[in-house]
């Protein structure tokens, strides 16, 4: 059985491994999924955001992690802790993606609540944030249901072009 990383009574999160490669093309290489991000990933940039994760249990001790269900043990995505860059700010955010197949049935909202619990527990983090494109409603209302509040509003560069998102923030104190 793979490490647990933290779990609940629906769901476990665990280390990405190779052989979570194909479940990682489900979710990254889905337009529905990936609209967001404006494009679905190629092979390559799957691979590369695989390798990234990997990377980041090495260097940060943390990442994205595999979500997977308790009883069935599905694949359902990846929910995680990250470090990313908000106009000269590093933050450290709660990112989620979910098989669209399992969307709405509370795995974001459950996942990153560990993730939270996780930040404050080991981490010893003060506050937690999930940068959220503002027309990603989904992913808003479980920010907002994890009771993260918009602290800022910025332009994020897409091939040119900005698009807006939002910063949720959460005290952890």
């Amino acid at each position: 059985m793979q490490n647990r990383i933290i779990e609940n009574e629906q769901l476990y999160l665990r280390e990405f491994t190779s052989e979570d490669f194909e479940d990682l093309c489900l979710i990254l290489q889905d337009e529905e999924t990936m609209y967001a991000y404006e494009a679905a990933f190629t092979k390559q940039q799957v691979s590369d955001w695989l390798n990234w994760n990997l990377k980041s249990y090495q260097e940060n001790g943390f990442g994205l992690w595999a979500i997977i269900d308790q009883k069935s043990q599905n694949f359902i995505g990846q929910c995680g802790i990250v470090y990313s860059d908000v106009e000269d700010e590093s933050l450290l955010e709660i990112g989620y993606l979910v098989n669209k197949r399992y969307w709405n049935q509370g795995y974001a909202s459950s996942a990153s609540q560990l993730c939270m619990a996780y930040a404050k527990d080991k981490l010893k983090a003060e506050k937690i944030c999930s940068i959220i494109r503002d027309t990603n409603l989904s992913s808003r209302k479980v920010a907002e249901k994890n009771s993260m509040t918009i602290i800022k509003r910025f332009d994020k560069d897409y091939s040119g072009r900005p698009v807006r998102h939002f910063v949720y923030s959460l005290d952890l104190n």
